[in-house]
């Protein structure tokens, strides 16, 4: 089992930026992959960034270049960092954990609200 729990969601004005992050505990060593997924109200949820165990990286188009996925080893934590904020940005964000065998985790969701 692992289990995932998000901090840091808010209200951000435009432009503005924040930091997510995910901390990891449980069966560390079975994740392969960690990453960042929204959900918008009446819209599906959506990958937002990843990042493997190998430190490969992948964006959705719509944050290249704005989102950054990091992680730290030593803290079992992975974070989002958010710049250029747009109110399109405005959705719940769940961390998300892909582990051996077959396996996926959910955090419970952090809110993120871009509003002037």
């Amino acid at each position: 089992q692992v289990q995932l729990v998000e901090s840091g969601g808010g209200l951000v004005q435009p432009g503005g930026s924040l930091r997510l992050s995910c901390a990891a505990s449980g069966s560390i060593f079975s994740i392969k992959a960690m990453g960042w997924y929204r959900q918008a109200p009446g819209k599906q949820r959506e990958l937002v960034a990843a990042i493997t165990s190998g430190g490969s990286t992948n964006y959705a188009d719509s944050v290249k270049g704005r989102f950054t996925i990091s992680r730290d080893n030593a803290k079992n934590t992975v974070y989002l960092q958010m710049n250029s904020l747009k109110p399109e940005d405005t959705a719940v964000y769940y961390c998300n954990a892909d582990a051996y065998p077959g396996r996926d985790y959910w955090g419970k969701g952090t809110l993120v609200t871009v509003s002037s």
